[in-house]
Formats: C-alpha cells, structure tokens, sequence
C-alpha cells in the first residue's frame, strides 16, 4: 500500500531555515508527479511546488525563489528545503502524489501524508 510521512517541521523564526522531507514506500518517486501543499488555519489548501518523473520543478508564486523541491530516487524521498521563511508560511506542509502532473489542484492527488507542521515566528 502506497503510504508518504513527512518530517522535518518544527518551530523557527522569521528568516531562518527548514527541510523537510516525504520518505515513500509502495511506488517509487521517480516515476510520478509529487508535491508539496500546506494549509494554514482556517485558509483551504494550497500548492506549493511540485516536481515530475522527469526531475522539472515548478513553483507557487508565494514561494518562488525561495523553496526549493527535490528528490532522491534512491532513497526514495521527496525533500522541500525552505529558506527566508516568513510568518505567512505558517501551516501544516503534506505531501501528496500522483500518476502525471496536470492541474495541481488537491483533488487530483490519489495519496497524501499526515502533514508536519511548521511555524514561523517573528
């Protein structure tokens, strides 16, 4: 059965940095499109980023320049490393997968993590 945690969050201030990574069992992240969300109290889920089997990046504006996303195959993990963190970045990040990107809307994701919740204080 195909199962994405997350780790990594944790509680920073204004400017500072965090990685978080999505370990995957049951398929391997290579061959599928994997993303990035995050929800904020009372505000609806959001993208971030995502990337595709083929390695392509691509970003929300909100965080353009500076999250970046990543994979390792190998390790069968998905990374977001997250710099220049301000307060709005408060949420619960999740990952979440599927079979091709196409529209980055959450309904179309088939498997999602429990979320790691980050903080960013000023």
């Amino acid at each position: 059965q195909v199962q994405l945690v997350e780790s990594g969050g944790g509680s920073v201030q204004v400017g500072d940095s965090l990685r978080l990574s999505c370990a995957a069992s049951g398929y391997n992240v290579g061959t599928v499109c994997i993303a990035w969300f995050r929800q904020a109290p009372e505000k609806a889920r959001e993208w971030v980023a995502r990337i595709d089997s083929g390695g392509w990046p691509r970003y929300a504006d909100s965080v353009k320049g500076r999250f970046t996303i990543s994979k390792d195959s190998a390790k069968n993990t998905l990374y977001l490393e997250m710099n220049s963190l301000k307060p709005e970045d408060t949420a619960i990040y999740y990952c979440a997968a599927t079979r091709r990107c196409a529209s980055m809307a959450a309904g179309n994701f088939d498997y999602w993590g429990q979320g790691t919740q980050v903080t960013v204080s000023s």
